[in-house]
């Protein structure tokens, strides 16, 4: 799923584990996740990495107090600031099964600010958007995404926001693109 042609970094040959890659390896496929990918698959260079960021990984893609229509929110709002093509690529189709409106998605991906008719989708995305811009929320936005969302929703966001801006950070620098050119988006 990934553009070999356009790596920076490859994954490490499988049949040339360490003990301790293979392990991490089959932890990460024991995940939920099923499959090693993505930055997983980069990160089982440095095992110990990948480890600790399964582990992170694992609780904030399927373990938050957040819906998933709020988490897939938050991720590709985060992919789109950072212009991560691959992580936008992987979450936007989990973001529509999650029952996202296209229009969202899209607006998102044309870096327009989206009409929401839901509060806490609403606040999710401003909440993200003025964390990855201004590098953190004023007052006003922090009190009403608390209000709306309480407060281990808001630290599970934070905490969403924070993994997968490192996600995108190792995409863009590894030049992880979706492998098919027109499954890119961004242009």
């Amino acid at each position: 799923m990934m553009d070999p042609k356009a790596l920076r970094l490859s994954p490490p040959d499988p049949a040339a584990y360490t003990p301790r890659q293979q392990e991490v390896h089959d932890m990460i496929v024991a995940s939920p996740r099923g499959r090693v990918v993505g930055p997983l698959a980069l990160w089982l260079n440095r095992p110990e990495l990948a480890a600790g960021a399964t582990a992170l990984g694992t609780y904030l893609r399927y373990n938050t107090a957040l819906s998933p229509l709020l988490s897939e929110l938050a991720i590709i709002t985060t992919a789109r600031c950072w212009n991560a093509e691959f992580e936008w690529f992987a979450h936007k189709k989990l973001a529509l099964e999650a029952g996202l409106d296209p229009a969202i998605a899209d607006a998102i991906r044309d870096r327009q600010t989206p009409s929401f008719a839901d509060e806490e989708q609403e606040v999710v995305f401003l909440f993200t958007q003025a964390t990855m811009e201004q590098r953190r929320t004023d007052d006003a936005l922090y009190a009403r995404t608390l209000k709306a969302l309480g407060q281990d929703r808001l630290v599970d966001l934070v905490g969403l926001i924070g993994y997968y801006s490192f996600v995108s950070v190792t995409l863009n620098n590894f030049n992880v693109l979706p492998e098919n050119p027109a499954d890119r988006e961004f242009g």
